[in-house]
């Protein structure tokens, strides 16, 4: 039903979250990032409140798998989850509970962790992996990279519907946040483009937060 990708930059400490589901609108339920704390993606029978309470056990100084038990241990139903959480670090931790369903995985690597149930085969999540660990370019890229190679190793077992990608950086905000709530076919192909397109203006938009003196005009409509 849903395979997902959270991965660090080393180089520029930027985290990010790519998901895809069968489900309709991944991005609204699934992804919980915050910015100088980590990244949590919750998925299977999802719980929205597991990304923020491990978010939140992380910014109050828990190591990452300490922080994703106590979590985990305020819910009475997590035999049905699956959670993946990545610190400001790189250090990942992951949990998938009795009832995940159809065939699942879950992989630690190097600055990332993936993990995916109702999948076509348990190594879909060992390409999505590898493919992040050895990609080239920016954060956004690797994590699109990773999401195709997935799809291409078989991804989930059914179609898919929705795909997501987010990003924080070093303001408080998530300078990519990117959805396809719904798509009859290849929303990650969807979500690519959108990332393509948006790639070229994602830092002008953070000077515009910053320094509206200093931000490029666009030419649209109020844009002076």
């Amino acid at each position: 039903m849903t395979f997902s990708i959270v991965g660090r930059c080393a180089e520029t400490g930027q985290i990010g979250i790519a998901i895809s589901s069968s489900s309709i609108a991944v991005g609204a339920r699934c992804p919980w990032l915050r910015a100088g704390v980590g990244a949590v993606s919750t998925q299977n029978i999802t719980l929205p409140a597991l990304g923020q309470e491990t978010l939140n056990a992380m910014e109050r100084g828990l190591e990452v798998e300490a922080a994703l038990e106590k979590a985990l241990g305020n819910d009475s139903f997590s035999a049905y989850r699956q959670v993946t959480a990545l610190d400001n670090q790189g250090n990942a931790a992951h949990f998938s509970g009795s009832e995940t369903l159809g065939c699942h995985n879950a992989v630690t690597g190097i600055q990332c962790v993936g993990a995916g149930n109702m999948l076509a085969d348990q190594a879909v999540i060992a390409t999505l992996v590898d493919t992040f660990e050895n990609t080239k370019g920016s954060l956004g890229d690797r994590l699109i990279a990773a999401m195709q190679a997935a799809v291409a190793a078989g991804g989930e077992a059914g179609p898919v519907h929705s795909a997501a990608l987010k990003i924080v950086d070093s303001v408080s905000w998530q300078v990519v946040d990117l959805r396809v709530d719904w798509a009859d076919e290849d929303p990650i192909a969807v979500l690519a483009k959108l990332w393509e397109d948006y790639k070229p203006q994602m830092q002008d938009y953070i000077t515009r937060a910053l320094d509206p003196t200093s931000a490029p005009s666009y030419g649209v409509p109020g844009d002076e």
